[in-house]
């Protein structure tokens, strides 16, 4: 019997936990690390702020929000993956950060009320979701009014050569690295196929103002191999 996407991405990571770190700075060449530093530079998110960071993974962007809301914040992970979540927890610990909390949940149906973070973000998982408009719903759910939504994920490069050369990528380079460096071929290789038949950077633009979300904009990254998307919770959805 097929796996549901759900059930592959669930297996996916629970092999690869103990190298995703390291396979993340390899095969993005630690150019994920300047997309996240860019994507918090245009959020400015201030200190004392809740935010909560869905498919968290091994909690870095979780970790990046808490040294921004400081002690008197709030940063909650959320991942469905416990033995990522086993790493973020280390990592937490021994950054003593005591605002944040980690939890195993599913981005399909988060467990919040209405309106309950000044900003919410998801970094490279909305492409391994079920339905991505779902998500994005429930994203736009949870965040309070006036609140920002941030998705950080691969898209799709238009610029010719520089497209193909990516695909290619992706479809062969890539998997020989999860083989050679975390002996996960068959993880890797399904990953690539999950950035690509990922939505555009236009697309998914059109589907965060669908989900709810109003002043929709996003910023390419590195001829647009990955996106951050960002939108707000109208003010007057209460």
């Amino acid at each position: 019997m097929e796996q549901s996407k759900e059930q592959k991405v669930h297996h996916v990571f629970e092999k690869i936990y103990g190298n995703y770190d390291k396979m993340n700075s390899l095969i993005s060449f630690k150019q994920h690390l300047k997309w996240r530093k860019a994507t918090m530079a245009i959020m400015k998110v201030p200190k004392g702020a809740h935010a909560l960071d869905v498919c968290c993974g091994t909690a870095d962007w979780t970790i990046a929000l808490a040294n921004e809301v400081g002690p008197e914040g709030k940063v909650v992970g959320l991942d469905f993956s416990k033995n990522m979540l086993k790493i973020g927890e280390q990592k937490v610990n021994e950054l003593k950060l005591d605002q944040v909390s980690l939890m195993h949940g599913n981005a399909m149906e988060l467990p919040f009320e209405d309106n309950s973070f000044d900003y919410v973000t998801i970094g490279f998982g909305l492409r391994n979701v079920p339905d991505y408009m779902q998500v994005l719903k429930e994203l736009n759910r949870v965040v309070k009014p006036g609140g920002m939504v941030v998705c950080l994920d691969t898209s799709q490069p238009t610029m010719l050569g520089f497209k193909q050369g990516y695909y290619f990528y992706f479809r062969f380079i890539m998997p020989v690295f999860g083989k050679l460096f975390a002996k996960s071929y068959n993880e890797y290789s399904w990953l690539q196929e999950s950035a690509r038949d990922f939505p555009g950077m236009k697309k998914l633009e059109s589907m965060f103002k669908q989900a709810g979300m109003e002043n929709v904009s996003y910023k390419a990254h590195f001829g647009g191999v990955a996106a951050t998307h960002f939108g707000y919770k109208p003010s007057n959805k209460a």
